[in-house]
């Protein structure tokens, strides 16, 4: 099968001269829940932007599998902050990209409804940022992430600064939206349970230049519930995790 996301000796140096990714090799297959984890400066998120077009290789190969049927948008990206327009509404921030693609509103309707519904928002249509919480914030930003209806998820950190309870809730609700659409998601996080929790590869990173130190295999079926946060096979994953992570940070140490 071939691979629906491939970077292959993948360079990246920005003008300044620091080199943010320097020979980064992965290949994401289709239906792949990645976590890219690892400490700040990594180069987790530059990894996350060459993937989503936003920055370009200095040096390398960098392959998106063309789409197989008609698609807007590719791509759907989360951003850490939600980023949401503070005077518009909350269906006004959904129908956005679609608005961009040359949607209107009216026909875009049904499509802002599903997408509100399916993170539980569809009473907060007409409400404005500044009367939701942390949470729903990003409950919009993964909507107008979905209202195009992309097959690759990328998602930078979106959970960072939320409480425990409410990251709970919303990993959950991604395994959930990755699961009913068949999503392909890359994940970019701190959190080794985030990751073993999410993911069904979990790609440790090494900072300065970033690059993969390690692609893990989460060997326990998918998607999860909150069962699988209390089970033996969860611990045993997230120390194998946590080892390789620190092994990493210390050649890091040790290198530099």
């Amino acid at each position: 099968m071939k691979p629906l996301i491939s970077l292959e000796s993948v360079t990246k140096r920005f003008s300044s001269g620091v080199v943010a990714v320097e020979d980064m090799n992965l290949t994401i297959n289709r239906g792949d829940f990645i976590s890219l984890l690892g400490p700040s400066g990594c180069g987790k998120s530059t990894a996350l932007r060459m993937i989503a077009g936003l920055l370009a290789p200095t040096s390398g190969r960098l392959v998106v599998a063309p789409p197989e049927g008609p698609s807007e948008q590719d791509l759907g990206f989360v951003f850490q902050e939600p980023t949401l327009m503070p005077w518009a509404t909350v269906e006004d921030n959904v129908w956005l990209p679609l608005k961009l693609a040359g949607l209107g509103r009216s026909a875009a309707r049904e499509r802002i409804e599903a997408a509100l519904h399916e993170v539980g928002l569809s009473k907060f249509a007409t409400s404005y940022p500044r009367q939701l919480s942390g949470g729903m914030k990003m409950r919009v930003s993964i909507a107008r992430a979905l209202v195009t209806r992309p097959r690759i998820l990328l998602m930078d950190e979106p959970f960072a600064a939320l409480d425990e309870i409410t990251r709970s809730k919303l990993n959950n609700d991604v395994i959930r939206l990755a699961a009913e659409h068949a999503l392909t998601v890359v994940f970019v996080t701190h959190s080794v349970f985030e990751s073993v929790y999410l993911s069904n590869r979990v790609v440790v990173m090494a900072a300065r230049p970033g690059r993969v130190a390690a692609d893990l295999l989460i060997d326990t079926p998918w998607p999860r519930d909150e069962s699988f946060r209390t089970s033996d096979a969860f611990a045993r994953e997230c120390r194998d995790v946590s080892a390789t992570l620190r092994t990493t940070l210390a050649e890091d140490d040790i290198d530099h």
